[in-house]
């Protein structure tokens, strides 16, 4: 797949770009020091568990969240008395920004490996089956008001350095696959390689 713009969520100073796409834009919750002049990227801070992603509809080829689901509440109690699903409302938002056939590319340490919950700002716990509630032209996700429609391309455990260059041979990526399991107990992150469905 060949993008010509790729947005990055909680991308810091160094955006993710797996596709190579041309143009590339990140968000985060964090401020960027004033004294960084041309960081290479379009930036934008955004509270994406309160907010939408500030661009419009259909505007990226893909969107990559490395390390970033897991920091995003399920559900929260709003100022006003009413509950929200932020995780929901994202993916909504992820299909939203994403050009009919785009990919969406996330990374997440998961559950049952202890990586998952070793953080104190892990507050989402991804399973093996959490995507299925995304996927399919009737998602289970719909009962808790998601919108779009995913189609899987992959979606498996993983070495996380497999997943920074998505065009590393495959021997390579098979050697770090079987060297996590025998060393660090097993993979520790799930994989999500997704395409949007707008039809």
């Amino acid at each position: 797949m060949m993008a010509k713009k790729h947005l990055d969520l909680g991308c810091g100073l160094k955006p993710r770009n797996p596709y190579g796409a041309e143009l590339t834009f990140g968000c985060d919750i964090r401020d960027i020091d004033a004294g960084v002049r041309d960081i290479g990227f379009e930036y934008k801070k955004v509270n994406l568990v309160i907010e939408p992603i500030p661009y419009p509809d259909n505007y990226f080829d893909s969107v990559s969240a490395y390390d970033f689901f897991e920091h995003v509440p399920r559900q929260v109690l709003l100022s006003n008395g009413e509950s929200s699903n932020p995780f929901i409302n994202l993916m909504n938002e992820i299909h939203r920004v994403l050009v009919p056939g785009g990919h969406l590319l996330a990374l997440t340490p998961a559950y049952p490996h202890p990586a998952a919950f070793s953080d104190p700002t892990h507050v989402n716990f991804i399973t093996s089956g959490t995507h299925e509630y995304f996927i399919g032209s009737k998602p289970t996700g719909s009962m808790y008001g998601f919108k779009g429609a995913f189609d899987v391309l992959q979606v498996r455990w993983e070495a996380s350095q497999n997943a920074y260059d998505l065009n590393q041979p495959n021997w390579r990526k098979s050697l770090r696959r079987v060297h996590r399991r025998v060393t660090n107990g097993g993979l520790s992150h799930m994989l999500w390689e997704l395409v949007a469905n707008k039809c």
